[in-house]
């Protein structure tokens, strides 16, 4: 009994296992690694978008070019909630580090599956944040991206990362100790 617990709980992070008993059907791998590309495209971008703003020269002072001051002033008429950016404008350099530092660390989490379910939250509510001040101005609104990022990370909050992630691999070590 304890083998056939060890094979499940391998295939819940991504392992197959070649016994007879186990041949699954090319549908249920699939279902099972579906929001795998996703999680990967969300993991690096989001990465990518915390270094970027960490490596951009000026971007965490309150005025000048490519700062994130200039950009929140330059928005905050048109944006759906202008209190959301007059509060990230009493210290703009805090309110970019906090989105680097947030952006990075929901992007590790995304990639590796640690605490999806939260990492894909804390992705959410930083896209949602952009899309209401940064990009809430963009006509016709599907050429802003910072909705279709919203809705990217829906589907990894509702599920969670199923597959090749630390969750998984968690969860199949609580299952064989219990």
């Amino acid at each position: 009994m304890q083998d056939l617990q060890d094979v499940s709980g391998l295939r819940s992070y991504g392992v197959t296992v070649g016994s007879p008993g186990a041949a699954r059907g090319l549908k249920e791998i699939a279902r099972e690694h579906a929001l795998l590309p996703l999680r990967i495209f969300l993991g690096v971008t989001f990465v990518y978008a915390g270094i970027d703003k960490l490596m951009t020269d000026g971007f965490f002072r309150a005025s000048g070019p490519d700062s994130i001051g200039e950009m929140m002033r330059g928005v905050r008429d048109s944006s759906a909630i202008p209190a959301l950016v007059d509060l990230a404008l009493k210290n703009p350099g805090a309110f970019g580090y906090a989105i680097a530092f947030g952006e990075i660390a929901v992007g590790i989490g995304t990639l590796i599956g640690l605490w999806a379910r939260l990492a894909a939250l804390g992705g959410a509510l930083i896209s949602l944040s952009l899309w209401l001040t940064v990009s809430w101005q963009v006509e016709p609104y599907y050429f802003g991206n910072d909705l279709a990022y919203l809705m990217a990370w829906l589907p990894l909050l509702l599920a969670g990362a199923a597959a090749f992630s630390v969750d998984a691999l968690r969860a199949s070590r609580r299952r064989r100790i219990t």
